[in-house]
């Protein structure tokens, strides 16, 4: 009795004492680390048919703390879709942002080489977007971006990240910096007067880790969202730290190369590589360290980790290669960076926080559009009524069973089952859906090309009593032929899901060297014209009817961050073709795309090859003012 009156007076006491938080603030801490081309199969708690040779720790007892996904995937496979796709919540088709930099003419990249061409897509995330970070600006957040940003045509053009709704940013590439004259020069030293100065830990400085840390520490009084985007472990492959590329290269069982930009070896034999992937553990590491060992100001007694929700995800997969050097292998994931297949789109995630579950390994498919929802609830923000979000929230899942698939929700309330990539670009030219255990592929550079079948169909795991075995996550089994219905059914959703996003899709090239039925029928336009602010366009058909014309205009035709747009333009009687020019238009294309789906553009554009060397508006229409 004695006992329970002291504690009951103690426990009092501690409620009415000034200073003392009693419960956690309402308002958690949310911090979303998002790496730069890191593999699912980079980090070592992934260890799954053969064991990394990257060491991990920190990331590895991040894991142990929360949920680690085992099925976790980002939007799209390369880096600025997904992180639109995060900040806005829109799917990458939605948003027309499909791929890397944009704003262009749709072109082939080599004229003559490529059989197809992507469609337009957009150059950035638009500048009035509802983004995360605006919401949690509006509910009493202090926003903070450090490190990549990429959202824009250019990383450093417009819009940035202090017109996207944060209130702090820095963007630094630290040791990511090119190493010169190459990636054998220049390493770290303990000199005072050295940027990279090793610590007590044998570490160089870097600026990225320590912006992260330094808005932390600013904004530790008050509710804070850190959009922490690391450099690492994008290119160039290199490191500053000799001590760790000699630790690699012995533990590996290699030699550095004679030519230091080439590296030749399979499979994750790359010592440079595998030195990024520790240095960028050790500065995850020390992030959480520092909320694990510093007093929340907003709840005396408990640290900043007990309040803080922690995402770790990659951007994509790994980029398993460039010219002249394998970086990486997602084994037994199938391709990588710039694919849709699993090695491009699976990445690690791993979130941990207040309520979370410890040490909890989940099969349950996310995605990177789920952290915009799920960061709401997390915060209590309110989203404006005519905001569209394409992710789940997955708050429910994380709080009650980060095992069990039907906690995730679609907006009609039944479990999500089903997730959509969009790709229409590069090499790859592809959309894939994941329903349950299948995966379809379709592929648009089918015609006439007898190495690529149009559907893909892979069985990646079999669902039995609520538990998956796995079947093939290498996608090396296509079993359209064997199962043409299912195949089929897939298809057809994939095309419901897509025109209600009203995705756009790739265009086979009339210039290409390649056999193409049909290439010889397209259109050709004959003259134009341009009355005020209105154009008109003569065009005869060849065979091949046309059906749609589009408007693809700059308003900054000549700048160093030249941006193309797209607008419908009206076909016609007779086949003529009118538009109507946006205001501050400078320069203009049209595009005829006809019946199939030949895309046909005047005046001929520039291929993407050579538009690295002269803008496009070098052969646009110029606007007569």
């Amino acid at each position: 009795m004695k006992f329970t009156l002291l504690t009951s007076l103690s426990l009092l006491c501690a409620i009415s004492t000034p200073g003392i938080a009693a419960q956690r603030p309402e308002q958690p801490n949310v911090i979303l680390i998002l790496t730069d081309d890191l593999g699912w199969q980079d980090v070592k708690c992934y260890d799954i048919d053969a064991p990394s040779p990257m060491e991990t720790p920190n990331i590895d007892a991040l894991a142990q703390k929360g949920v680690m996904f085992w099925q976790g995937y980002s939007p799209a496979p390369t880096c600025a879709p997904t992180r639109c796709a995060i900040m806005s919540g829109k799917h990458p088709a939605r948003a027309q942002k499909t791929h890397v930099v944009g704003g262009a003419p749709p072109t082939p990249y080599n004229k003559l080489q490529h059989r197809m061409m992507a469609p337009w897509y957009s150059g950035r995330m638009p500048e009035n977007e509802v983004t995360l970070a605006k919401v949690l600006q509006h509910n009493g957040y202090t926003t903070g971006h450090c490190g990549k940003w990429h959202m824009a045509i250019n990383h450093n053009a417009f819009p940035q990240p202090k017109d996207q709704g944060f209130d702090w940013s820095r963007h630094n590439l630290g040791i990511t910096k090119l190493m010169k004259p190459n990636r054998l020069t220049g390493f770290a030293t303990s000199r005072a007067d050295d940027p990279y100065r090793l610590d007590e830990n044998g570490f160089a400085y870097h600026q990225n880790s320590e912006d992260a840390l330094t808005f932390v520490k600013e904004n530790k009084d008050q509710p804070f969202f850190l959009y922490y985007a690391t450099w690492l472990v994008h290119t160039p492959i290199q490191t500053r730290n000799e001590r760790l590329l000699k630790k690699y290269c012995k533990k590996l069982g290699v030699e550095l190369p004679q030519k230091p930009n080439e590296w030749n070896g399979e499979g994750q034999s790359n010592p440079f590589y595998c030195a990024m992937v520790e240095e960028l553990d050790y500065y995850v590491g020390q992030l959480i360290q520092y909320l694990e060992t510093t007093d929340d100001p907003r709840w005396p007694g408990h640290t900043l980790s007990e309040n803080t929700y922690i995402i770790f995800t990659s951007d994509n997969g790994g980029m398993e290669k460039h010219p002249g050097e394998i970086i990486t292998d997602n084994y037994p994931l199938d391709r990588g960076k710039i694919s849709a297949m699993e090695g491009g789109t699976r990445v690690p995630l791993i979130i941990t926080g207040p309520n979370i579950q410890a040490g909890v390994q989940s099969d349950v498919m996310v995605n990177g559009l789920d952290f915009y929802p799920t960061i709401l609830t997390w915060t209590g923000a309110d989203l404006p009524s005519d905001k569209q979000l394409d992710g789940c929230d997955i708050a429910a899942l994380l709080a009650n069973n980060p095992t069990d698939p039907s906690l995730v929700k679609e907006s009609d309330g039944s479990p999500r089952d089903t997730m959509v990539w969009h790709f229409p670009n590069s090499i790859a030219l592809e959309s894939t859906i994941r329903v349950g255990d299948f995966k379809l592929v379709r592929n648009y550079d089918h015609v006439d090309n007898p190495r690529t079948p149009e559907l893909e169909l892979f069985q990646l795991y079999q669902s039995k009593e609520g538990k998956q075995q796995r079947i093939d996550i290498e996608e090396a089994q296509n079993l359209a032929e064997q199962m043409p219905e299912k195949a089929m059914a897939m298809n057809q959703k994939l095309s419901e899901i897509l025109t209600e996003m009203e995705a756009s899709y790739p265009y086979f090239n009339p210039a290409t060297r390649h056999k193409l039925q049909h290439k010889e029928s397209v259109c050709s336009v004959t003259s134009h014209q341009q009355v005020g602010n209105q154009v008109h366009f003569q065009f005869e058909e060849h065979g091949a009817k046309v059906l749609r014309a589009q408007l693809i205009y700059t308003l900054n035709g000549g700048h160093r961050y030249e941006e193309w747009f797209r607008e419908p333009a009206e076909l016609k009687a007779n086949q003529t073709v009118t538009a109507k020019l946006p205001n501050g238009t400078t320069h203009y294309v049209l595009n005829l795309i006809d019946e199939n789906n030949f895309l046909v553009s005047y005046p001929e554009m520039l291929d993407r090859k050579a538009a690295s060397k002269e803008k496009y508006s070098t052969k646009a229409l110029a606007v007569d003012r």
